[in-house]
């Protein structure tokens, strides 16, 4: 599958790794359309990149959203054919601390962002796109996941994230299974440490320093190589099911 004249969903779109596939799926000559709920953000970039992109304001954690949110892509560009979930949260707490135990209600909301909203998205979006026409190759679309390194080495005060980037990890290959008759694809990336609004408001020693971890090359990396990677992924029809890292052989160090 190519970029060109295909039609992209991308969760938490409006910003950082998002916001890159999104800018490159412009630049290939495809159609984009940007989940997220971050209105601002999200109408801004339409207004600049122009009517190849469409936003709709969407809780990738709520079905209604959801399902409504697809039905306006569809309308607007005709069909969907590239998933990109992007949409995340994090929450740094220890499960014993000084100041007591890790409460329930924070590390439920990140499963419930990261893990059940990445499922809601697929389960719904798969609907869709086994609708659409099969390809030269018997594709009829691609669902590209977002986990990260902390899947495999959480840090510490990571408990939430780690299991909800692992829950990401463990359904890609039993969903690319599923969907295979269909002709729909299934990955996962794991990005390492990225230059994202997360880190945006790091002094810049600070962000020096986390660049540094990574081997090589020793710096953050940049959302757009993210998009390269999303591009790759779409492009070669032999991958499906899998999780790569992308990130420069880092290995994180428990804190």
């Amino acid at each position: 599958m190519i970029i060109k004249d295909s039609v992209a969903l991308v969760t938490g779109g409006a910003s950082g790794l998002g916001e890159a596939v999104i800018r490159n799926v412009v630049k290939q000559g495809g159609k984009a359309v940007i989940f997220d709920l971050m209105r601002d953000k999200g109408t801004q970039l339409v207004e600049e990149l122009g009517d190849d992109v469409h936003f709709v304001e969407t809780n990738v954690a709520d079905e209604e959203s959801v399902q409504s949110s697809l039905n306006e892509a569809i309308e607007t560009f005709g069909e969907v054919d590239i998933v990109v979930n992007c949409a995340g949260i994090g929450d740094a707490k220890k499960v014993l601390s000084k100041k007591g135990v890790h409460d329930l209600g924070s590390f439920s909301k990140v499963i419930e962002v990261n893990l059940i909203g990445t499922f809601n998205v697929i389960r719904l979006a798969s609907e869709k796109m086994v609708e659409n026409e099969m390809n030269e190759n018997g594709e009829r679309g691609v669902i590209i996941n977002t986990a990260s390194v902390a899947a495999f080495e959480g840090q510490i005060g990571q408990a939430a994230y780690s299991a909800s980037k692992g829950g990401v990890v463990g359904l890609t290959l039993p969903i690319a299974r599923e969907l295979s008759p269909y002709g729909v694809r299934v990955m996962t990336i794991a990005p390492g440490l990225f230059d994202t609004p997360m880190f945006a408001a790091l002094p810049e020693e600070a962000r020096n320093a986390l660049g540094e971890m990574t081997p090589f090359p020793s710096r953050l990396g940049d959302p757009s190589e993210y998009a390269h990677l999303v591009q790759s992924i779409v492009e070669n029809p032999m991958l499906n099911g899998e999780v790569i890292r992308l990130d420069g052989a880092i290995r994180m160090q428990p804190k």
